[in-house]
């Protein structure tokens, strides 16, 4: 998932070697934090939280086949 994130995210900043994902793991929740450059910010998070939200509805899903919840935080 990880991964997936990551790769959504360097096709849509215009800085993708400063993109960077770290994954904090739980028992029964993981946490994926996105780092972005601050000029990318608003790209990543899109109108109205349109484009993290759908990075989040992605990463619900593919984490429902794992029986497993994952938050998406996009860090400043």
């Amino acid at each position: 998932m990880k991964e997936l994130i990551k790769f959504i995210a360097q096709e849509l900043v215009d800085y993708p070697d400063q993109v960077s994902v770290e994954e904090i793991e739980g028992n029964q929740t993981s946490v994926i934090e996105l780092k972005v450059a601050k000029e990318d910010l608003g790209k990543v998070i899109g109108k109205q939280g349109r484009t993290a939200r759908a990075m989040r509805t992605l990463l619900s899903a593919s984490a429902a086949k794992i029986k497993k919840r994952t938050v998406l935080e996009i860090i400043e």
